[in-house]
Protein backbone atom coordinates (compact mmCIF):
# COMPACT_ATOMS: atom_id res chain seq x y z
CA UNK A 1 0.00 0.00 0.00
CA UNK A 2 2.69 2.54 0.79
CA UNK A 3 6.44 2.27 1.83
CA UNK A 4 8.27 4.00 4.38
CA UNK A 5 10.10 6.68 1.96
CA UNK A 6 6.34 7.75 0.83
CA UNK A 7 5.76 8.14 4.61
CA UNK A 8 8.61 10.20 5.25
CA UNK A 9 7.65 12.15 2.21
CA UNK A 10 4.06 13.07 3.88
CA UNK A 11 6.17 13.88 7.21
CA UNK A 12 8.03 16.27 5.49
CA UNK A 13 5.07 17.99 3.94
CA UNK A 14 3.08 17.80 6.90
CA UNK A 15 0.25 15.54 5.32
CA UNK A 16 1.13 12.74 7.72
CA UNK A 17 -2.03 10.80 9.29
CA UNK A 18 -0.89 9.58 12.93
CA UNK A 19 -2.62 7.83 15.25
CA UNK A 20 -1.56 6.16 18.63
CA UNK A 21 -2.12 2.13 19.36
CA UNK A 22 -4.60 3.32 21.23
CA UNK A 23 -6.89 5.46 18.80
CA UNK A 24 -6.48 3.05 16.09
CA UNK A 25 -8.58 0.34 17.28
CA UNK A 26 -11.83 2.40 17.95
CA UNK A 27 -11.13 3.42 14.14
CA UNK A 28 -10.58 0.22 12.86
CA UNK A 29 -13.95 -0.81 15.16
CA UNK A 30 -15.79 1.94 13.41
CA UNK A 31 -14.25 1.81 9.83
CA UNK A 32 -13.06 -1.82 9.22
CA UNK A 33 -9.15 -2.78 8.80
CA UNK A 34 -8.90 -1.92 4.89
CA UNK A 35 -10.52 1.58 5.10
CA UNK A 36 -8.33 2.51 8.45
CA UNK A 37 -5.01 1.09 6.26
CA UNK A 38 -5.83 3.43 3.53
CA UNK A 39 -6.51 6.56 5.88
CA UNK A 40 -3.35 6.18 8.47
CA UNK A 41 -0.02 6.10 7.48
CA UNK A 42 1.94 5.63 11.36
CA UNK A 43 0.52 4.01 14.71
CA UNK A 44 2.81 4.98 17.82
CA UNK A 45 3.20 3.01 20.78
CA UNK A 46 4.45 3.31 24.33
CA UNK A 47 5.46 1.83 27.18
CA UNK A 48 6.69 2.77 30.40
CA UNK A 49 8.17 0.37 33.06
CA UNK A 50 11.48 -1.44 35.01
CA UNK A 51 13.96 -2.41 32.91
CA UNK A 52 16.36 -4.02 34.78
CA UNK A 53 18.58 -5.00 31.40
CA UNK A 54 19.67 -1.44 31.09
CA UNK A 55 22.60 0.87 31.42
CA UNK A 56 24.81 3.42 29.88
CA UNK A 57 28.34 3.62 29.15
CA UNK A 58 30.46 6.84 29.62
CA UNK A 59 33.79 8.28 27.96
CA UNK A 60 34.57 10.52 31.30
CA UNK A 61 37.55 12.37 29.58
CA UNK A 62 41.22 12.15 30.40
CA UNK A 63 42.46 13.94 34.03
CA UNK A 64 45.89 15.25 34.44
CA UNK A 65 48.08 12.92 34.57
CA UNK A 66 46.15 10.76 32.51
CA UNK A 67 44.86 7.47 34.74
CA UNK A 68 43.89 3.99 32.94
CA UNK A 69 40.34 2.74 34.97
CA UNK A 70 40.76 -0.54 32.63
CA UNK A 71 41.72 -2.80 35.26
CA UNK A 72 41.49 -0.84 38.23
CA UNK A 73 38.06 0.77 40.40
CA UNK A 74 35.78 3.32 38.93
CA UNK A 75 32.25 3.87 40.89
CA UNK A 76 29.89 7.13 40.38
CA UNK A 77 28.07 8.19 43.68
CA UNK A 78 29.60 5.18 45.07
CA UNK A 79 28.22 2.80 42.51
CA UNK A 80 30.69 0.76 41.26
CA UNK A 81 31.16 1.08 37.23
CA UNK A 82 32.71 -1.93 34.84
CA UNK A 83 36.01 -0.86 33.71
CA UNK A 84 37.23 -3.51 31.42
CA UNK A 85 37.29 -1.49 28.32
CA UNK A 86 40.02 1.02 28.25
CA UNK A 87 41.69 4.02 29.83
CA UNK A 88 38.39 5.90 30.36
CA UNK A 89 35.27 4.21 28.94
CA UNK A 90 32.84 2.63 31.91
CA UNK A 91 29.78 1.00 31.90
CA UNK A 92 26.83 2.06 34.34
CA UNK A 93 24.80 -1.14 35.15
CA UNK A 94 21.28 0.00 36.25
CA UNK A 95 21.07 -2.43 38.45
CA UNK A 96 24.31 -1.99 40.18
CA UNK A 97 24.41 -1.17 43.91
CA UNK A 98 26.96 0.35 46.45
CA UNK A 99 29.44 -2.18 47.89
CA UNK A 100 28.41 -1.38 51.62
CA UNK A 101 24.72 -1.76 50.52
CA UNK A 102 23.23 -4.28 53.27
CA UNK A 103 21.63 -6.03 50.55
CA UNK A 104 18.84 -8.60 52.13
CA UNK A 105 20.80 -9.09 55.09
CA UNK A 106 18.12 -7.34 56.90
CA UNK A 107 15.02 -8.39 54.89
CA UNK A 108 13.57 -7.50 52.82
CA UNK A 109 16.52 -4.80 51.88
CA UNK A 110 14.95 -1.51 50.49
CA UNK A 111 17.75 -0.75 47.70
CA UNK A 112 17.35 2.60 48.39
CA UNK A 113 20.25 3.55 45.68
CA UNK A 114 21.70 2.24 42.72
CA UNK A 115 23.04 2.66 39.18
CA UNK A 116 19.52 2.96 38.14
CA UNK A 117 19.47 6.18 40.41
CA UNK A 118 22.89 7.64 39.00
CA UNK A 119 21.70 7.47 35.49
CA UNK A 120 18.76 9.86 36.20
CA UNK A 121 20.70 12.00 38.48
CA UNK A 122 23.13 12.89 35.37
CA UNK A 123 19.98 12.94 32.57
CA UNK A 124 18.65 15.58 35.88
CA UNK A 125 21.61 17.98 35.34
CA UNK A 126 23.17 16.90 38.79
CA UNK A 127 26.75 16.55 39.97
CA UNK A 128 27.80 13.13 40.26
CA UNK A 129 30.96 11.79 42.29
CA UNK A 130 33.05 10.22 40.43
CA UNK A 131 36.01 8.21 42.79
CA UNK A 132 38.79 5.86 40.84
CA UNK A 133 41.78 4.09 41.60
CA UNK A 134 44.20 2.05 39.14
CA UNK A 135 47.45 0.37 39.29
CA UNK A 136 49.07 3.02 37.58
CA UNK A 137 51.28 2.90 33.99
CA UNK A 138 53.82 4.45 32.30
CA UNK A 139 51.45 6.29 30.04
CA UNK A 140 48.87 6.74 32.64
CA UNK A 141 50.65 6.95 36.02
CA UNK A 142 47.86 8.69 37.72
CA UNK A 143 46.78 6.01 40.82
CA UNK A 144 43.79 7.85 42.21
CA UNK A 145 41.09 9.94 40.98
CA UNK A 146 38.41 12.12 42.84
CA UNK A 147 36.16 14.36 40.98
CA UNK A 148 32.82 15.62 40.31
CA UNK A 149 31.14 14.87 36.45
CA UNK A 150 28.43 16.49 34.85
CA UNK A 151 26.51 14.96 31.87
CA UNK A 152 27.10 18.39 29.78
CA UNK A 153 30.76 17.38 30.20
CA UNK A 154 30.84 13.60 29.06
CA UNK A 155 32.89 13.40 26.00
CA UNK A 156 30.15 10.33 25.22
CA UNK A 157 26.89 9.25 27.53
CA UNK A 158 24.81 6.42 25.86
CA UNK A 159 22.07 4.73 27.01
CA UNK A 160 22.63 0.88 26.05
CA UNK A 161 19.80 -1.08 26.93
CA UNK A 162 19.97 -4.50 25.69
CA UNK A 163 16.88 -6.06 26.57
CA UNK A 164 13.74 -3.91 26.94
CA UNK A 165 10.23 -3.80 25.79
CA UNK A 166 8.89 -7.51 26.36
CA UNK A 167 6.67 -8.62 24.25
CA UNK A 168 4.46 -9.87 26.44
CA UNK A 169 5.22 -11.29 29.93
CA UNK A 170 4.19 -13.64 33.00
CA UNK A 171 1.39 -12.33 36.00
CA UNK A 172 2.90 -13.00 39.07
CA UNK A 173 1.22 -14.78 41.90
CA UNK A 174 2.39 -15.89 45.23
CA UNK A 175 0.84 -19.42 46.39
CA UNK A 176 2.98 -20.03 49.71
CA UNK A 177 2.10 -18.75 52.87
CA UNK A 178 4.56 -16.12 53.49
CA UNK A 179 4.85 -12.56 51.42
CA UNK A 180 8.01 -12.96 48.87
CA UNK A 181 9.76 -9.84 47.35
CA UNK A 182 9.96 -10.34 44.08
CA UNK A 183 11.04 -8.17 40.46
CA UNK A 184 7.58 -8.20 39.97
CA UNK A 185 7.24 -6.84 43.31
CA UNK A 186 6.09 -7.52 46.54
CA UNK A 187 3.45 -10.54 46.60
CA UNK A 188 1.15 -11.50 49.23
CA UNK A 189 0.95 -15.22 50.48
CA UNK A 190 -2.04 -17.05 49.53
CA UNK A 191 -2.91 -15.62 45.94
CA UNK A 192 -3.01 -12.16 48.33
CA UNK A 193 -2.21 -10.34 44.92
CA UNK A 194 -1.34 -10.61 41.15
CA UNK A 195 1.29 -8.25 39.70
CA UNK A 196 1.71 -7.76 35.71
CA UNK A 197 3.81 -5.79 34.00
CA UNK A 198 2.83 -4.40 30.26
CA UNK A 199 1.16 -1.63 28.24
CA UNK A 200 -1.18 -4.03 26.63
CA UNK A 201 -2.34 -2.68 24.13
CA UNK A 202 0.08 0.26 23.81
CA UNK A 203 2.96 -2.16 24.19
CA UNK A 204 5.19 -1.94 21.01
CA UNK A 205 5.92 -5.45 20.19
CA UNK A 206 2.53 -6.23 20.62
CA UNK A 207 1.49 -4.30 17.94
CA UNK A 208 4.17 -5.44 15.62
CA UNK A 209 4.08 -9.42 16.98
CA UNK A 210 5.74 -10.42 14.00
CA UNK A 211 8.17 -7.82 14.28
CA UNK A 212 7.24 -6.98 10.16
CA UNK A 213 8.33 -3.50 10.50
CA UNK A 214 10.31 -3.06 13.81
CA UNK A 215 13.83 -4.30 13.20
CA UNK A 216 17.67 -2.99 13.81
CA UNK A 217 17.87 0.56 13.14
CA UNK A 218 14.27 1.55 13.95
CA UNK A 219 14.36 4.78 15.20
CA UNK A 220 12.20 5.05 17.98
CA UNK A 221 11.66 7.19 21.62
CA UNK A 222 14.26 6.17 23.92
CA UNK A 223 13.95 7.82 27.16
CA UNK A 224 12.83 11.90 26.00
CA UNK A 225 14.98 11.66 23.60
CA UNK A 226 15.93 9.57 19.75
CA UNK A 227 17.27 6.45 19.78
CA UNK A 228 17.55 2.90 17.58
CA UNK A 229 16.72 -0.10 17.98
CA UNK A 230 20.53 -2.32 17.83
CA UNK A 231 19.66 -5.82 17.48
CA UNK A 232 17.07 -7.92 19.70
CA UNK A 233 17.50 -8.18 22.51
CA UNK A 234 18.66 -10.79 25.11
CA UNK A 235 16.48 -13.71 25.53
CA UNK A 236 14.68 -13.02 22.69
CA UNK A 237 12.32 -15.80 21.76
CA UNK A 238 9.82 -15.56 19.10
CA UNK A 239 8.55 -19.28 19.18
CA UNK A 240 6.79 -18.50 22.47
CA UNK A 241 3.25 -20.14 21.77
CA UNK A 242 0.97 -17.76 20.10
CA UNK A 243 -3.19 -16.84 19.83
CA UNK A 244 -4.69 -16.65 16.00
CA UNK A 245 -4.25 -13.63 15.74
CA UNK A 246 -0.37 -13.56 16.15
CA UNK A 247 -0.05 -12.06 19.58
CA UNK A 248 2.57 -14.67 22.08
CA UNK A 249 0.68 -16.11 25.32
CA UNK A 250 3.65 -16.02 27.04
CA UNK A 251 7.43 -13.51 27.43
CA UNK A 252 8.58 -13.77 23.84
CA UNK A 253 10.77 -10.79 21.85
CA UNK A 254 12.64 -8.45 23.20
CA UNK A 255 14.59 -4.97 21.91
CA UNK A 256 18.07 -3.98 22.59
CA UNK A 257 18.12 -0.03 22.07
CA UNK A 258 20.49 2.64 22.28
CA UNK A 259 20.59 6.39 22.04
CA UNK A 260 22.61 10.01 23.31
CA UNK A 261 21.90 10.20 27.29
CA UNK A 262 22.67 13.67 26.85
CA UNK A 263 18.76 14.39 25.05
CA UNK A 264 16.95 12.40 27.47
CA UNK A 265 15.09 13.06 30.53
CA UNK A 266 14.75 12.36 33.73
CA UNK A 267 11.20 12.15 33.24
CA UNK A 268 11.29 9.02 31.27
CA UNK A 269 14.62 7.55 33.15
CA UNK A 270 13.52 7.26 36.51
CA UNK A 271 15.98 5.27 39.07
CA UNK A 272 13.57 2.76 40.97
CA UNK A 273 14.10 0.77 44.06
CA UNK A 274 12.25 -2.94 44.71
CA UNK A 275 11.95 -3.95 48.09
CA UNK A 276 13.93 -7.01 48.61
CA UNK A 277 14.73 -7.33 45.35
CA UNK A 278 17.13 -4.62 44.24
CA UNK A 279 17.17 -1.16 42.11
CA UNK A 280 16.64 -1.22 38.54
CA UNK A 281 15.56 1.90 35.80
CA UNK A 282 12.01 2.74 34.72
CA UNK A 283 12.51 3.28 31.04
CA UNK A 284 10.17 5.30 28.45
CA UNK A 285 9.97 3.75 24.92
CA UNK A 286 7.80 4.74 22.11
CA UNK A 287 7.93 3.00 18.81
CA UNK A 288 6.45 3.95 15.63
CA UNK A 289 4.55 1.59 13.29
CA UNK A 290 4.54 2.86 9.91
CA UNK A 291 1.13 1.29 7.91
CA UNK A 292 2.28 -0.13 4.78
CA UNK A 293 -0.48 -2.61 4.24
CA UNK A 294 -3.70 -3.99 5.68
CA UNK A 295 -1.74 -6.56 7.98
CA UNK A 296 0.07 -3.87 9.86
CA UNK A 297 -3.18 -2.59 10.81
CA UNK A 298 -5.34 -5.42 11.87
CA UNK A 299 -1.89 -6.35 13.93
CA UNK A 300 -1.89 -2.79 15.33
CA UNK A 301 -5.85 -2.89 16.65
CA UNK A 302 -5.41 -5.49 18.69
CA UNK A 303 -7.12 -4.88 21.90
CA UNK A 304 -6.53 -5.58 25.49
CA UNK A 305 -9.09 -8.19 25.21
CA UNK A 306 -7.02 -10.32 22.71
CA UNK A 307 -3.61 -9.96 24.36
CA UNK A 308 -3.42 -13.09 26.89
CA UNK A 309 -0.94 -13.45 29.85
CA UNK A 310 -0.10 -16.52 31.97
CA UNK A 311 -0.54 -16.59 35.50
CA UNK A 312 2.75 -17.65 37.09
CA UNK A 313 3.20 -18.85 41.22
CA UNK A 314 6.40 -17.04 41.43
CA UNK A 315 6.55 -19.24 45.17
CA UNK A 316 7.84 -22.12 43.41
CA UNK A 317 7.52 -22.19 39.81
CA UNK A 318 9.06 -19.61 38.66
CA UNK A 319 12.04 -19.65 41.08
CA UNK A 320 12.46 -23.66 40.59
CA UNK A 321 12.25 -23.89 36.33
CA UNK A 322 8.80 -25.34 36.50
CA UNK A 323 7.01 -24.89 33.21
CA UNK A 324 3.37 -24.66 33.05
CA UNK A 325 1.35 -22.10 34.43
CA UNK A 326 -1.69 -21.78 36.59
CA UNK A 327 -4.22 -20.50 33.80
CA UNK A 328 -4.05 -17.03 31.41
CA UNK A 329 -5.97 -13.94 31.54
CA UNK A 330 -6.51 -10.70 29.06
CA UNK A 331 -5.30 -7.53 29.88
CA UNK A 332 -8.31 -6.40 30.11
CA UNK A 333 -9.30 -8.31 32.70
CA UNK A 334 -6.37 -7.38 34.39
CA UNK A 335 -7.04 -3.29 34.06
CA UNK A 336 -10.30 -4.31 36.00
CA UNK A 337 -8.42 -4.68 39.01
CA UNK A 338 -9.19 -8.12 39.75
CA UNK A 339 -9.17 -11.44 38.50
CA UNK A 340 -11.00 -14.98 39.26
CA UNK A 341 -7.66 -17.59 40.19
CA UNK A 342 -8.72 -20.99 41.72
CA UNK A 343 -12.47 -19.88 42.90
CA UNK A 344 -10.98 -16.79 44.62
CA UNK A 345 -10.56 -13.11 43.61
CA UNK A 346 -7.31 -11.75 43.49
CA UNK A 347 -6.85 -7.85 43.55
CA UNK A 348 -4.19 -7.24 40.49
CA UNK A 349 -1.62 -4.61 39.89
CA UNK A 350 0.61 -3.29 37.38
CA UNK A 351 4.28 -2.58 37.95
CA UNK A 352 4.01 -0.17 33.87
CA UNK A 353 2.15 2.79 34.27
CA UNK A 354 -0.28 2.92 31.05
CA UNK A 355 -1.09 6.95 31.52
CA UNK A 356 2.87 7.21 30.96
CA UNK A 357 2.51 5.05 28.12
CA UNK A 358 0.04 6.91 26.36
CA UNK A 359 1.94 9.93 27.07
CA UNK A 360 4.69 8.91 25.16
CA UNK A 361 2.69 7.70 22.30
CA UNK A 362 1.18 10.87 22.19
CA UNK A 363 4.78 12.25 22.56
CA UNK A 364 6.03 10.31 19.67
CA UNK A 365 2.85 11.27 17.29
CA UNK A 366 3.15 15.13 18.23
CA UNK A 367 7.25 14.89 16.79
CA UNK A 368 5.87 13.01 13.54
CA UNK A 369 3.31 15.40 12.93
CA UNK A 370 5.68 18.32 13.09
CA UNK A 371 8.17 16.99 10.80
CA UNK A 372 10.60 16.42 13.58
CA UNK A 373 10.85 12.80 13.80
CA UNK A 374 11.27 10.83 10.02
CA UNK A 375 10.50 7.12 10.08
CA UNK A 376 13.52 5.00 9.51
CA UNK A 377 14.26 1.79 7.03
CA UNK A 378 14.98 -1.26 9.18
CA UNK A 379 18.49 -2.65 7.94
CA UNK A 380 18.00 -6.47 9.30
CA UNK A 381 14.90 -7.97 10.37
CA UNK A 382 14.83 -9.19 13.89
CA UNK A 383 14.86 -12.90 13.73
CA UNK A 384 10.94 -13.81 13.59
CA UNK A 385 8.75 -16.66 14.80
CA UNK A 386 9.13 -18.56 11.57
CA UNK A 387 12.72 -19.02 11.54
CA UNK A 388 13.01 -21.52 14.21
CA UNK A 389 14.97 -19.00 17.24
CA UNK A 390 14.00 -20.04 20.25
CA UNK A 391 15.69 -19.08 23.76
CA UNK A 392 15.81 -21.71 26.55
CA UNK A 393 17.38 -21.39 29.59
CA UNK A 394 19.89 -23.72 30.63
CA UNK A 395 19.78 -26.84 32.52
CA UNK A 396 19.92 -26.70 36.33
CA UNK A 397 23.30 -27.93 37.21
CA UNK A 398 25.39 -28.75 40.60
CA UNK A 399 28.46 -26.67 40.64
CA UNK A 400 29.95 -29.23 42.56
CA UNK A 401 29.51 -32.82 42.91
CA UNK A 402 28.57 -34.80 45.37
CA UNK A 403 31.37 -35.20 48.23
CA UNK A 404 33.53 -32.43 47.14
Amino acid sequence: MRTIKEINEKIRKGQVVVVTAEEIIDLVNKKGAKKAAQEVDVVTTGTFGPMCSSGAYFNIGHSKPRIKLGGGVCKLNDVPTYTGFAAVDVYLGATAVPDDDPRNKVFPGEFKYGGGHVIQELVSGNDVRLEATAYGTDCYPRKKLETFINLKDLNEAVLFNFRNCYQNYNVAVNLSDKMIYTYMGALKPNLGNANYCSAGQLSPLLKDPYYKTIGLGTKIFLGGGVGYVAWHGTQHNPSAPRKENGVPQAPAGTLAVIGDLKQMSAQWLVGTSMLGYGVTLTVGIGVPIPVLDEEVIKHAATSDKEIYAQIVDYSASYPQCVPGSLGEVNYAQLKTGKITLQGKTVPTGNLSSYSKAREISEELKSWIKKGDFLLTEPVAALPGAESGYSFKPLKERPIFSEGV
